[in-house]
């Protein structure tokens, strides 16, 4: 880079980051990157001063913030006891020149390896890295960091600096200087976990990976059910030639029926976990894996239900400003003249489509309403009980409102000759197997008989076991306690 992200003025004109004091403690910075200028305004900003080592000062110093010291590397290295190692892998060897003056300092080493480099080397850049300098005291951290978060300052999930070292003290000092710096220090361990962390920027939403295939899967396959019902059987039945509907009309089919089995997945692992408990008569009994994972993922496969939800509404409000959709108007009126017909007026169907699109109205703000509070600065706002409230309560109003919408849309439909295309059912039957069965299982969960019992076990009751006890006369208190 040509440039620093932070210009000198900025950080000459920020009284934060005004010069540290000659008592402040020094930090020496090995390397002239864009993570080493970053990091360099980080450390002013919080009173320490700071070193610079680079091979060509002259030409690096007006890119760190004045109040940094930009020198040779040999320099850089002679007074701080804690120097971060801002260097490639490969340029490690070439420190090598400074054993003697590194001898007994704690280096941090802030590198990432490629994906490539990662599967090649079978020991971490930290472990390299103490594998060159034995009499120095090898520390991981920062790497998680991205240049921009250290310029910008610590937010949400970008607070966390995870640390690992086999030196109780090193990390001990490094911890404190994450706290000054404004992030949270996470310990790892000893240096073995280096490989780990180190592995932890190299992952791509790893929680997503699952629920993300769920999706595309589910989109393939009503997609494609939808595209045999509305275009392929009346091209073969009918002769009409129906595919303009495969980018819009399909799709806007589609999505409401993805939406509609991802949301009640979310809901389904609880059911499953709850019958799981009442069968074995405990909770301390762990979980099959596949439910574990399951549970694990439920957030991500809501945020993509309500994603779905979302563009179905999108494409619901362009349907009326397609090309096609005009003709349809057309033909529609002039049917309606060669019939002598003064009006097409259905009660019945005007008040169907009323409260259809009413409970999708509401369906959506409250599909809404939990992705919002899944971020974690809402989420962070509010108490337990609260969280638990949204997200169960209002989660389980969400799927009934979906319930009931498809239902009103479906209306006597299913029940309709016609409906079924190539023996088919209609889309929205199909849909409607996995919510209908969740929405009775919570129905049984709250009769008294399987509540009460559902309530002792996630009290630490267990069956057959030393823990009995009786709940107390207000039911109502039972109610009250975490279903954790």
């Amino acid at each position: 880079m040509d440039k620093p992200l932070i210009s000198r003025r900025l950080v000459d004109s920020d009284g934060s980051l005004a010069e540290a004091p000659s008592e402040a403690p020094k930090v020496g910075i090995l390397g002239s990157g864009d993570f080493a200028r970053s990091l360099a305004t980080r450390l002013v900003g919080s009173g320490f001063g700071v070193v610079v080592g680079s091979r060509n000062p002259k030409r690096m110093a007006g890119l760190f913030p004045s109040a940094a010291q930009v020198t040779f590397q040999e320099e850089a290295v002679g007074s701080p006891e804690v120097i971060f190692v801002a260097m490639f892998r490969e340029h490690y060897s070439s420190l090598c020149s400074l054993s003697s003056q590194l001898a007994g300092k704690i280096l941090v080493d802030v590198s990432n390896p490629t994906e490539q480099e990662h599967l090649q080397h079978r020991e971490s850049n930290a472990e390299y890295l103490a594998s060159l300098f034995p009499t120095c005291s090898v520390v991981k951290a920062f790497n998680v960091i991205s240049a921009w978060t250290l310029q910008s300052g610590p937010r949400d999930g970008n607070r966390q600096v995870p640390i690992c070292s086999d030196q109780p003290e090193a990390k001990r000092t490094v911890s404190e200087m994450v706290h000054a710096m404004g992030f949270t220090p996470v310990d790892m361990g000893s240096l073995v976990s280096a490989r780990e962390v180190e592995a932890m920027p190299l992952r791509l939403l790893p929680g997503w990976k699952v629920p993300a295939l769920l999706t595309l899967g589910l989109l393939v396959f009503f997609y494609a059910y939808n595209f045999v019902r509305d275009v392929l059987h009346p091209y073969l039945q009918e002769g009409k030639n129906k595919f303009y509907k495969l980018p819009v009309s399909v799709v806007n089919t589609t999505l409401p029926c993805v939406a509609y089995v991802l949301l009640s997945l979310v809901y389904l692992p609880g059911v499953l976990a709850a019958a799981l408990q009442l069968r074995r008569g405990t909770k301390y009994r762990r979980f099959p894996d596949w439910l574990d994972h399951w549970l694990q993922h439920r957030k991500q496969i809501g945020l993509l239900s309500f994603f779905c939800a979302a563009l179905h509404a999108l494409y619901s409000f362009c349907l009326p400003l397609r090309r096609s959709h005009r003709y349809d108007l057309v033909n529609l009126a002039v049917k309606q003249v060669l019939a002598n017909k003064s009006h097409l007026w259905v009660e019945e169907e005007v008040w169907r489509m009323e409260i259809y699109v009413s409970l999708g109205v509401l369906a959506l703000g409250t599909l809404s309403l939990l992705a919002v509070t899944s971020l974690p600065s809402i989420a962070n706002s509010l108490n337990w009980r609260e969280f638990s409230f949204v997200q169960s309560t209002l989660g389980f109003v969400a799927l009934v409102l979906s319930t009931l919408h498809t239902l009103t849309y479906g209306w006597t439909r299913a029940f309709e000759e016609s409906r079924y295309k190539f023996y088919l059912p209609p889309t929205f039957t199909l849909t409607l197997l996995v919510p209908c069965v969740v929405i009775l299982a919570r129905g049984l969960f709250l009769l008294p008989c399987v509540s009460r019992r559902l309530s002792k076990i996630r009290r630490g009751w267990e069956k057959d076991g030393a823990i009995k006890f009786t709940l107390p006369m207000d039911h109502t208190l039972a109610q009250k306690t975490s279903h954790v």
